[in-house]
C-alpha cells in the first residue's frame, strides 16, 4: 500500500493525473465531497457564465478565495484580487454555494 502524501495542497488551476501520468484534466472547483475537473477541449476553460440555477435546493454559483475563504458575487466577474487577504485572481475559483 502506498503511503498518503501529509501536505498535499489541492488548488484550482492544478492539472489532475492518472497513475500512469497521463492528465485527466484542471482542478476547476473545489466542493464539499472534494474537487470539480474540467476534462476534455475546455480544459484550461472554467464557465463563469453557469448558472446551476436558483430554484429550491439548488445552489448558485459564486468565487471563491483558495486562500482565505473568503466568496463574492459572480455578476462583474472575478476580482482582480482577493478583496479580503489580497490573494491573486489565481487563487479565486467558481463555486457552488448552497
Amino acid at each position: 500500500m502506498a503511503s498518503e502524501p501529509t501536505d498535499l495542497v489541492v488548488k484550482p488551476g492544478q492539472p489532475v493525473f492518472d497513475e500512469e501520468g497521463n492528465e485527466l484534466g484542471i482542478i476547476r472547483g473545489l466542493t464539499e465531497e472534494g474537487f470539480q475537473v474540467r476534462t476534455g477541449e475546455a480544459v484550461g476553460h472554467v464557465d463563469l457564465e453557469h448558472d446551476p440555477g436558483q430554484g429550491f435546493g439548488e445552489g448558485y454559483l459564486v468565487w471563491r478565495c483558495a486562500e482565505c475563504g473568503e466568496v463574492g458575487d459572480l455578476e462583474d466577474g472575478l476580482p482582480e484580487t482577493c478583496p479580503n487577504c489580497g490573494a491573486p485572481k489565481e487563487d479565486l475559483y467558481a463555486w457552488t454555494e448552497d
